[in-house]
């Protein structure tokens, strides 16, 4: 949870790098908070769970700039831009390549982003 809270700190924070650690636990807290405002959206306003609810999208629209910045600043840890988040949008094969580098461990010491946040 301390991950989770750690990114929204960083609310718009483009810069710099986040670890692997920081990055997959906030993606899971944010899956988690996603299914349960689902669930609430679905038995407060009898909307089904598939479908976006009033909680749900302003849950959404709360973590979008965070989960940004936390895929932008996890790229910069593997030395990629952060452009290369638009690489998802080639079919497929986009999604298949930034899921990988998302896995990829940290660029040992300092790279052009910052320094490596497992040392600091």
């Amino acid at each position: 949870m301390n991950w989770y809270l750690e990114v929204l700190k960083k609310y718009a924070v483009f810069s710099g790098r986040a670890r692997r650690k920081e990055y997959w636990m906030f993606i899971l807290f944010n899956l988690i908070f996603a299914i349960i405002f689902s669930i609430l959206d679905s038995v407060l306003f009898g909307i089904p769970a598939e479908g976006s609810g009033p909680l749900y999208l302003i849950y959404s629209l709360a973590v979008f700039i965070p989960a940004v910045a936390v895929s932008v600043r996890r790229l910069h840890d593997v030395g990629k831009s952060g452009f290369f988040l638009f690489i998802a949008l080639i079919p497929i094969i986009g999604a298949i390549w930034l899921l990988i580098l998302f896995c990829t461990d940290s660029q040992h010491g300092d790279n052009e982003y910052g320094p490596n946040p497992k040392t600091v």
